[in-house]
């Protein structure tokens, strides 16, 4: 299991982030795309490539409509040439970006189209050999830009199945409801003649590690409630959700105000349980972390994108549950097995 890290690209915090995360053993770090809310990605992540060595780079995630394919090429082919490669692109429908400034998420078609464009541009189609679709003065030297695309919905998650570099499931940490998405992307690649198994998944959850299980549900209630939103509209398109949260997750859907975007205090966020939090977000005490991600990992995903609490919570809370999850759950997960003993034949 790889783990990335969310962040907001805040000026200022952005590099000391990626530093930090860089030292925590974390494999990459993602900044949010959405103007109106937080800085732009693209400047920060530069400054997050001159203060580290090893962490990838990428947003997460950004849109076609807010930013024509070509103008996002341009954008994160500069952070991929100044981190020596360590970037990739997030891509996907677009949420707050878009419903802030009056627009609707991209439609399927137009994401489909996008994403060919981007291939192109980022010298990945694999049709153009000679990677000529790059802009002039982009290297041909580093390996293309990966894509990694976020769905919910099953023609998204059919979409980057076959034809991205990996997939990123936006549901949260719903057992079951990732199995659905999991199984949706391999059939996706098998009814398109590819290996099942070729393309890595991976999920988006939000986390709060700590001893007070009440107040880790309170941390992540603003975050959750953005997944949970996701998942509302996921499931009107044929996500499969379990009977006992659909009323929960029609609450959220209908209540939801984007002004308060990923806040606790939200009307979208207040309403969520806690055992509807519990089952959707890692919350808790180290083991109890650890525990949730075994099974995650046992479904077949790759990689979790952590995304550490809400919009507006306490600062020294954020960085006492990343340092807690650094020394006590990444670990965990760092470990080669070790190989069963066996008793030689006499």
């Amino acid at each position: 299991m790889k783990f990335w890290l969310h962040g907001f690209p805040i000026p200022t915090r952005s590099a000391p982030l990626a530093r930090r995360a860089e030292g925590w053993g974390y494999e990459g770090i993602l900044l949010a795309d959405s103007q109106l809310l937080v800085g732009d990605p693209y400047s920060e992540l530069a400054l997050c490539a001159a203060s580290t060595t090893t962490l990838r780079l990428g947003v997460g995630v950004t849109n076609p409509i807010t930013r024509d394919p070509s103008v996002t090429a341009s954008a994160i082919l500069t952070v991929h040439e100044e981190s020596a490669g360590r970037a990739i692109l997030g891509f996907g429908r677009g949420d707050s970006a878009l419903k802030l400034i009056g627009k609707n998420p991209a439609s399927v078609s137009e994401t489909t189209r996008a994403i060919g464009s981007l291939k192109t541009y980022l010298g990945s189609d694999p049709s153009d050999p000679a990677r000529g679709g790059m802009p002039p003065w982009a290297s041909r030297d580093l390996d293309p830009v990966a894509i990694d695309v976020a769905a919910t919905g099953p023609r998204m998650i059919g979409l980057a199945a076959t034809s991205v570099d990996r997939v990123t499931f936006n549901m949260g940490a719903h057992v079951e409801s990732l199995r659905w998405a999991i199984e949706t992307a391999r059939e996706a690649r098998r009814a398109a003649g590819l290996d099942p198994h070729g393309v890595p998944f991976g999920a988006y959850v939000d986390v709060h590690c700590s001893d007070d299980l009440d107040a880790a549900v309170g941390f992540v209630r603003g975050s959750v409630s953005i997944f949970a939103n996701f998942l509302a509209e996921g499931a009107a398109a044929g996500t499969v959700v379990p009977d006992d949260d659909r009323s929960e997750l029609t609450a959220v859907s209908r209540s939801y105000d984007e002004a308060a975007h990923g806040d606790s205090s939200a009307p979208q966020a207040v309403i969520l349980s806690s055992a509807f939090v519990q089952r959707f977000a890692l919350v808790g005490s180290p083991e109890q972390l650890i525990e949730r991600i075994r099974q995650l990992e046992s479904l077949g995903l790759d990689h979790l994108v952590l995304v550490p609490a809400s919009r507006g919570a306490s600062e020294v809370a954020i960085e006492d549950s990343n340092e807690l999850i650094a020394a006590q759950v990444l670990p965990e997960f760092a470990r080669t097995p070790t190989a069963p003993r066996t008793t030689p034949a006499s």
